[in-house]
């Protein structure tokens, strides 16, 4: 009995304390602090160019802080309009960020190309989940292939041709564009966007770059592009042969194909050789053919003059296709030239008839020599911007530019 009375005042103490010692100080001990939440981890977007070679894409995962524990993310692959293992090679597992570090790389496989093709850039998903020792602060990342510079560009060849003779006529300079560049001891590439987009209020830049203008399969290729660009929205290519060719009179045959969405401008034009020293329309300009993409199966031809009171003048006609338009085949456009008189043509199609008699007592300045521009305008005066039905790149094709005397 004793024995239990003993107990029982032990016991009693013993609470006293506990409850004394959580209740000193006069309040409650709190708990103990929870836990630093885990580290962030994100993967960046990637991109690489694509080469005739493989090489590889680097993704970078990063953790917003250091942990004294290793993070690591499970991550597959999934396709978008890039395809494995076309585009790249196939891939799944786990990426480890070791402890005390914030950065590691995932390098994927991208496939070369023999060719270089160019097309629109390539796109894939890397996907994440299943992080440990870490939260997901991003679960997934584009790799994106950048093909859009490629060097191989491949278009239909159908469409009217004409022949590299005609009897009574010397085929006295051409260019078939079947070289591996742009032969600029014949070629200037402007840059820039002139005054005021050359007076037409033009919304393009033109580059030298071979993005906007280069060769490929038999092919001078003028690429439009969406972006921005020395102050434009747009980049573009504009090339002459002033100080390099120029040619008075004679049958010119230039065979191309069309850029048609609203907005776009493609010319394959003349202007005088004097025009640096009595300027423009005192030179003349003689357009072969001009193309408005709001009309995709009508071009125009066109000569521009001073007239005799001083005032810039033109005169042309519009030439439509019975059908179809100028993007979907290769078609010809001509001028047979001589003194006094220019007569235009489509696939040999007579549709303009000039003479000096049409210039109104006004100096004729197309007896004289004249060098040839090639270029694809975005917007302007004429043709007005682009709208969302215009769809980037756009391009035009020449075969070739025949100089006929």
């Amino acid at each position: 009995m004793q024995q239990k009375i003993f107990l029982k005042l032990l016991f009693t103490a013993s609470f006293f304390l506990v409850s004394f010692s959580c209740k000193k100080g006069g309040g409650v001990i709190p708990p103990p602090a929870p836990p630093p939440p885990p580290p962030s981890l994100t993967v960046l977007d990637a991109s690489q160019t694509r080469t005739t070679t493989a090489s590889v894409i680097k993704f970078y995962f990063n953790l917003d802080k250091a942990s004294t524990s290793a993070a690591t993310v499970d991550y597959t692959l999934v396709d978008g309009t890039a395809t494995a293992p076309a585009d790249y090679a196939a891939a799944s597992g786990t990426v480890t960020i070791p402890a005390n570090q914030t950065q590691t790389t995932l390098d994927v496989t991208i496939k070369g190309n023999a060719l270089n093709l160019r097309q629109d850039n390539l796109q894939f998903t890397i996907q994440l989940s299943n992080c440990k020792s870490c939260s997901l602060g991003t679960s997934s990342a584009k790799g994106t292939i950048l093909t859009e510079d490629g060097t191989y560009l491949p278009t239909d060849n159908t469409g009217y041709t004409t022949p590299n003779s005609y009897p009574g006529y010397t085929l006295i300079w051409s260019d078939e564009f079947s070289g591996p560049a742009l032969d600029l001891t014949s070629w200037n590439q402007e840059i820039g966007n002139g005054t005021g987009g050359w007076g037409n209020n033009e919304l393009e830049y033109y580059t030298a770059s071979s993005k906007n203008t280069f060769l490929s399969n038999g092919n001078l290729i003028i690429e439009a592009r969406k972006e921005p660009i020395g102050g434009f929205n747009y980049s573009s290519g504009r090339m002459t042969t002033q100080n390099k060719k120029s040619f008075k009179f004679g049958r010119i045959d230039i065979r191309a194909k069309l850029p048609v969405a609203k907005g776009m401008w493609p010319a394959l034009w003349m202007l005088g050789s004097n025009i640096t020293t009595v300027g423009w329309p005192s030179s003349g300009e003689i357009d072969i053919m001009e193309l408005v993409g709001t009309f995709p199966n009508r071009i125009s031809g066109t000569i521009h003059w001073r007239s005799a009171a001083g005032a810039m003048t033109y005169q042309g006609a519009d030439y439509y296709l019975p059908s179809g338009d100028f993007s979907q085949q290769f078609h010809v456009f001509s001028i047979v030239w001589q003194q006094d008189i220019i007569k235009w043509y489509v696939d040999d199609n007579l549709f303009l008839t000039k003479t000096a008699a049409d210039l109104g007592g006004a100096v004729n300045p197309f007896n004289a020599d004249q060098f040839f521009l090639f270029n694809v305008a975005v917007g302007g005066n004429w043709p007005g911007p682009p709208d969302a039905s215009t769809v980037f790149p756009q391009r035009m094709f020449v075969d070739y530019v025949r100089v006929f005397q």
